[in-house]
């Protein structure tokens, strides 16, 4: 007995013409495409996995910033009041230098929360602080700081606001 006599329908066909029959239905030649098929899904699949990685590791360095609380302000110049509303945020490198203590500096306002709170004008600089912390490239020295934020603390000029 042929192993294609195990779907012989005795009715319809007999069992030799059946197995010619499967025999011919094969028309794509499996075993010569398969390896081709799997350099295919390695050289598709492994940088699919790297990028993937890749992702999720930022992903995960961005949750961690932000449950440090670097997240919101980190590369910028953060204005905020004496009592630590912010009032405008200017990223770093936009800045040719830092104000100092003593500075009248001219903000747009706007700030974080009601929009008529803090107005347009001149405010001074009270209090400059600095926040370094320890770069994180390749080939960096040991020990490199850079500077991730600054937070200058401003009273208003403004006769509307004083």
């Amino acid at each position: 007995m042929r192993p294609c006599a195990d779907f012989w329908i005795p009715h319809k066909t007999s069992p030799d013409s059946l197995c010619l029959e499967m025999e011919q239905i094969m028309i794509i030649p499996v075993g010569q495409i398969s390896p081709y098929a799997s350099l295919l899904s390695f050289f598709i699949g492994v940088p699919t996995l790297i990028a993937a990685y890749y992702q999720s590791w930022k992903a995960r360095q961005e949750a961690r910033r932000e449950r440090e609380g670097r997240l919101h302000s980190q590369d910028c110049l953060e204005f905020v009041t004496l009592g630590l509303d912010c009032i405008n945020l200017v990223p770093l490198e936009t800045l040719h230098s830092l104000p100092r203590t003593g500075d009248v500096i001219l903000l747009p306002g706007s700030g974080m929360g009601e929009p008529e709170r803090f107005l347009p004008g001149a405010y001074l600089v009270e209090s400059v602080e600095h926040f370094f912390t320890l770069s994180e490239y390749k080939g960096c020295r040991p020990q490199e700081a850079r500077l991730t934020k600054a937070v200058a603390k401003v009273t208003s000029l403004n006769p509307v606001l004083a």
